[in-house]
């Protein structure tokens, strides 16, 4: 064989490589971004779904949300456990293919607690996919090219949150059953390929079976939260369930608690919050998503409750804050350059009350789009790109490097538990007037005080030893 053709035999294979290379990152990417798009289209989806089952009690439409959100944050780390000791394949293919099970159960659901229970499920199988796709990608994809595909992979969630509203829209055109029904070919197209295509990867390091009682207390802590605030302005403050929530609330809590603290792999590793940084992040993130979660839903309801809009003019009207994230992002990054990382993540915060402030001020009950809601959700777009990646970046700065991995899971729980805490305010501010201005504007300035703490709360990322101005 003469050189040359040692050559092209090279060069053919290295070909091969690369187009599986790309097929795999697709499939992982797509999973991710399906997960995430089903968090954004079906907030849009509330008040039609609330019709089909004669439900019009926000507090309980709520729990399409907040179950998701709950359970997803709660499993994300030891379902991240599970996949490095039973193989990250292993995880994704079960992760997408519980997603899209669950995602024709939603559809079939012939009642709203039916559809949350298959809501549930399916957090369960995003928190299987969401660390096994991001471990496949750090593993199989070649050196030279890791880089730029977690880039991409991470992209996924921000086109998802851009795309959702839209999507949504266009299909509540159809019925909401399509939200859950368009899932279901992309999940079985992904689950036949990554079973063909991407190689199998296990952790080098073994270790034992992540706490899953934990994991309960957790999500037994948090939805007892959310129960009593959420179901307060219906029952009353003094209904026993509402304090029996809250008492449950401590008590699962202070387990959860104790259980990270006697567990050799707990969700929380408790020793990482010594990291000052890491404890800022964690309180800031939970913030930016609170108010996020308020303003995102209290812009839909009002939109649609006040205004009167379709889902689909819904959809376009909340689809521009999104697409904001990904440029302003790229700002954010540059200026980290010039100030501090942290200055730049409390002007981001600062934006994200900005937009806040402005629906406050200039929404009226007749509508008009361009002076009332777009500018505001311009900027609270631009704020949260600025703000996200940099903590989502910097919290593990502080951390060993065979802490980051779940030092990042650890933030993007607490991400998920803002949402859910967000709803939930939001709940309670609104109550059963949901075409109350005034209860819209309560919710806005609360975003507004949320924000400017978060702001101040940012400031503490930036570590006491650390005076370089570069990120």
């Amino acid at each position: 064989m003469t050189k040359g053709q040692v050559n092209r035999k090279t060069d053919s294979t290295e070909s091969i490589l690369d187009k599986h290379n790309k097929l795999n990152l697709f499939i992982l990417c797509i999973a991710v971004f399906m997960a995430s798009l089903d968090v954004f289209i079906v907030n849009v989806a509330l008040n039609k779904i609330g019709d089909s089952f004669g439900q019009s009690s926000l507090s309980n439409l709520s729990w399409i949300l907040n179950g998701y959100a709950i359970l997803y944050a709660a499993l994300l780390v030891p379902a991240g456990k599970w996949a490095d000791r039973f193989g990250q394949k292993n995880g994704f293919v079960w992760g997408i293919s519980l997603f899209t099970l669950s995602s024709l159960g939603a559809a079939l659901s012939g009642g709203l607690w039916v559809l949350i229970l298959f809501r549930c499920l399916q957090a369960i199988g995003a928190a299987l996919l969401t660390p096994s796709s991001l471990g496949l990608v750090l593993t199989i994809m070649p050196e030279k090219q890791k880089k730029r595909a977690v880039r991409i992979w991470t992209s996924s969630g921000s086109l998802a949150a851009a795309a959702g509203p839209v999507v949504g829209g266009v299909l509540l055109e159809i019925s909401w059953q399509w939200l859950f029904i368009i899932n279901v070919p992309i999940g079985i197209f992904a689950v036949l390929t990554a079973i063909q295509y991407i190689p199998d990867q296990r952790s080098k390091t073994i270790s034992g079976m992540p706490d899953l009682w934990g994991g309960l207390l957790l999500i037994v802590s948090i939805g007892a939260l959310a129960l009593g605030l959420g179901k307060a302005t219906d029952w009353g403050w003094e209904h026993p369930i509402i304090w029996g929530s809250f008492i449950l609330f401590v008590i699962a809590l202070i387990g959860f608690i104790t259980q990270s603290r006697k567990h050799p792999y707990p969700i929380v590793e408790l020793s990482l919050f010594r990291s000052r940084v890491f404890t800022w992040s964690n309180i800031t993130i939970t913030l930016v998503n609170i108010a996020f979660a308020m303003e995102l839903l209290s812009i839909i309801m009002y939109i649609q409750n006040i205004w009167g809009w379709s889902s689909l003019a819904t959809g376009l009207a909340i689809s521009a804050g999104p697409c904001m994230v990904w440029p302003s992002a790229i700002v954010g990054q540059r200026f980290s350059k010039r100030i501090t990382f942290n200055v730049v993540a409390a002007i981001g915060m600062v934006l994200i009350g900005a937009g806040s402030l402005l629906f406050a001020l200039s929404v009226q009950g007749s509508p008009n789009y361009w002076t009332q809601v777009l500018p505001g959700w311009l900027i609270i777009g631009i704020g949260y790109g600025m703000t996200l990646p940099i903590i989502i970046s910097s919290a593990t700065k502080e951390l060993a490097s065979d802490q980051t991995a779940t030092g990042s899971a650890i933030v993007n729980m607490f991400r998920q538990l803002g949402s859910v805490l967000g709803t939930t305010i939001l709940v309670v501010v609104l109550g059963s007037s949901v075409r109350d201005l005034r209860a819209f504007e309560n919710s806005w300035w609360i975003a507004v005080a949320l924000s400017l703490l978060g702001a101040f709360t940012a400031l503490g990322l930036l570590p006491k030893n650390n005076r370089v101005r570069q990120q």
